[in-house]
């Protein structure tokens, strides 16, 4: 299993060093979070590779940017299995991308 591996310097490097932003930006993620994994839920109900690898591909470049290399190498996962036609595959790995987000939830 893929560990969260959240760099926190990094992360706050990219909030300018303002642990407010930076708690806006995870509220912004968070939020954003949820609607992806809906629209990725939604997809694997549809067989619907693009909405997948879509919702993925957003989830991945916002944990990116925060740092949090764990989601981040989740969705890529979820995003290049979809891309494949890997749709059962990329269900199997959502669980633990929901579980890494309630670890980084839990800090």
């Amino acid at each position: 299993m893929t560990a969260l591996d959240w760099d926190k310097a990094f992360a706050m490097e990219q909030a300018a060093d303002d642990a407010e932003l930076l708690e806006e930006l995870l509220e912004i993620f968070k939020d954003s979070f949820k609607t992806d994994v809906g629209l990725i839920e939604q997809g694997i109900n549809e067989k619907d590779a693009l909405k997948i690898s879509a919702a993925a591909h957003s989830i991945k470049g916002a944990a990116a940017s925060l740092g949090i290399q764990g989601i981040n190498d989740v969705a890529l996962g979820i995003e290049m299995d979809s891309r494949s036609g890997g749709l059962d595959v990329a269900a199997e790995k959502l669980p633990h991308l929901q579980e890494l987000m309630a670890e980084l939830l839990a800090m």
